[in-house]
């Protein structure tokens, strides 16, 4: 896993209308919450929102990695969620897109960047955001219906109580 810069870049400000985010004061390092996102055999455990399963996870870690989420919903089907990593700085910071797939090709239908961060607030404490940019005012309002708020919540908790156990 390599660092693409020693410090993470500086995010775009907020936009009300293309963002939608979520943050949580999680009990647990940076360094585990990374790990979590980081490495697919944990990755499987906490990705998707239960009972949704993640059968396949697999990360390229560097600017310009691929990366590759199948989530599977109880019935059986499969949700492949192919990306490319934008930027990687370990413990700080995982910025990506799926705008792209495996070696910069375009996406049919580019939907968003996800930028999620780990701040240390020491104590074991670190304030975990995770925000989805939109490229559309109307895409964020389709992730919004589809129920962000609700899965992504679902997911940190999940996020959470897999990092507390590392």
């Amino acid at each position: 896993m390599a660092a693409q810069a020693a410090q993470a870049a500086p995010a775009a400000p907020a936009d009300e209308n293309r963002d939608l985010v979520l943050t949580r004061i999680i009990d647990a390092s940076p360094e585990a919450l990374f790990r979590c996102w980081t490495t697919p055999e944990l990755m499987k455990q906490w990705f998707a929102p239960k009972p949704f399963t993640v059968p396949v996870a697999k990360t390229d870690l560097r600017a310009g990695g691929a990366s590759l989420v199948v989530m599977r919903d109880p019935d059986g089907n499969d949700y492949p969620n192919p990306g490319v990593y934008l930027e990687v700085v370990p413990n700080k910071k995982i910025v990506f897109t799926d705008a792209f797939t495996e070696a910069w090709a375009p996406s049919q239908k580019p939907f968003m960047v996800a930028i999620v961060t780990f701040e240390d607030l020491g104590g074991g404490k670190t304030r975990y955001t995770a925000t989805a940019r939109h490229w559309t005012a109307a895409d964020r309002e389709t992730h919004e219906q589809m129920g962000f708020h609700e899965g992504w919540g679902v997911c940190a908790d999940q996020l959470a109580a897999l990092a507390a156990t590392l």
